[in-house]
């Protein structure tokens, strides 16, 4: 089956000009808006805005420009970023082009003036002016369309009546592009060994079958040494261990591996794992007759607050790890959406998918030649180095909460996908991320049967 298809709106290169310098604009600034003397990169901001999307607010650089200058001076920040994305799915695509109000995209600028002693009235937030495009997504869904890019300007004046330069001015980037991504849903709860389909509209394929267990001491499949990768920390009484789950292809061959590699236990004195002591996975993928590790996810529960989960993330290149940063967290008991994520504004090259290889997964092989729920919850969103922002969107998934049924849906880009492999360690990575919901419940809670160890298997 084909991947499904998606857009992607890219808006940056965000930044406000003003006509005057700050020691020309104090006998003017009353009457029209904002000063600069009153405005700075700070302080200037914008409210972005695209149908029930939630809107994405970001600080802007201010640009000065005089009658003496024919080019404006950059007063701090760099207008080279990208400031927001959002991201449709066919059905959201649909639904936007039956109203033309639907499909307008929304830039609003705004100036907050501070007091004197650096704190912000609380109704000094100002109206600059606003930016509105009508996005061609229809078009967008075959070829990348260009918006607009440029300077707008902000000003109420007629076009015809006002002197150039006079208004503010606001440059903004605005890309639409096709997104294409390969969708999966588990059939079940990855501890009950489900299969997992791929999704294209109405219609569904199996192309994976789970095997969640216990890994042992006996496991010689699992050649990579683990000692190099776990903490080493103190064995307590009670800890969540040595859990596993391998993704299969139909042909019954292991094509992806979840391993819990750091047991997840209660800090001292609590019922809780804590930030300074994480569980950890390792994500790991088939090389020859051993397995290579890929990605190591390490999950703990935030302290004050007792149903929200952080994760910390690693991505392994030529066998080292290197760090992803990350902000928020997802609430155990309303879920949320884990989202891998870069920026497409650099022209850096790195490769996310580590195989080579031809793409066998059904009669998707033609590829080789070539966001999310928004329901309650958190989104956990990580921010890729600089040498991998050029990536895009990598993947997604949506968990559920912990007293609620999870199947995992599984979002992929389509350029990140080469082999089956590929696929199947992004499945792995999302059942790695739903089980970290129940390895971090609170351990004066009871744990399913499924995930409950059997008291005769000798767990490492």
């Amino acid at each position: 089956m084909d991947p499904c298809s998606f857009v992607r709106i890219i808006v940056g290169n965000l930044a406000v000009r003003f006509p005057r310098s700050p020691s020309s604009s104090s006998s003017s600034s009353s009457s029209s808006g904002p000063s600069v003397s009153d405005v700075s990169s700070g302080n200037c901001y914008c409210k972005i805005k695209f149908k029930s999307f939630p809107r994405q607010i970001v600080s802007v650089p201010v640009l000065l420009r005089t009658e003496s200058e024919s080019e404006s001076r950059c007063c701090s920040g760099n207008v080279s970023t990208v400031a927001a994305c959002f991201s449709l799915s066919k059905s959201q695509i649909e639904t936007s082009l039956k109203k033309a109000k639907w499909s307008v995209l929304s830039v609003e600028v705004y100036s907050r003036r501070s007091a004197s002693c650096g704190f912000v009235a609380a109704s000094g937030e100002k109206l600059i002016g606003r930016f509105q495009v009508t996005l061609d997504l229809k078009v967008a869904e075959s070829k990348t369309c260009l918006a607009h890019n440029g300077w707008v300007d902000l000003g109420t004046k007629s076009k015809n009546n006002k002197k150039s330069g006079s208004d503010p001015e606001l440059h903004v980037s605005v890309r639409v592009e096709p997104d294409p991504r390969f969708v999966f849903q588990f059939d079940g709860e990855p501890e009950c060994s489900p299969q997992v389909f791929q999704v294209q509209g109405n219609a569904k394929q199996a192309v994976f079958t789970c095997k969640f267990g216990f890994r042992n001491s006996g496991d010689r499949n699992l050649s990579l040494s683990l000692s190099s990768v776990t903490s080493g920390k103190e064995q307590f009484s009670k800890e969540r261990k040595g859990w596993s789950i391998t993704i299969h292809d139909l042909s019954g061959s292991p094509v992806a591996m979840a391993s819990m590699v750091t047991p997840f236990v209660p800090s001292p004195g609590s019922n809780r794992v804590s930030r300074s002591s994480p569980g950890a996975w390792l994500i790991l993928r088939p090389d020859g007759y051993t397995w290579k590790p890929w990605v190591r996810l390490q999950a703990w529960r935030e302290p004050g607050v007792s149903d929200v989960l952080g994760y910390r993330f690693e991505l392994y290149k030529d066998g080292i790890a290197v760090a992803v940063s990350a902000s928020s967290s997802i609430s155990t008991k309303l879920g949320g959406s884990f989202i891998i994520d870069g920026s497409t504004s650099t022209t850096t090259t790195a490769s996310w998918s580590s195989s080579e290889g031809s793409f066998d997964l059904s009669s998707w092989s033609s590829i080789r030649s070539s966001r999310t729920d928004s329901g309650s919850g958190s989104d956990f969103r990580f921010s890729l180095s600089q040498a991998q922002q050029n990536l895009g969107f990598v993947m997604s998934t949506r968990v559920q909460g912990v007293e609620k049924q999870s199947k995992p849906k599984v979002e992929v880009g389509v350029k990140h996908v080469t082999c089956t492999e590929d696929a199947a360690a992004h499945v792995a990575l999302a059942a790695a991320v739903d089980l970290s919901m129940d390895a971090c419940r609170l351990f004066s809670q009871k744990l399913r049967n499924e995930l409950r160890q059997p008291s005769r298997v000798d767990i490492v």
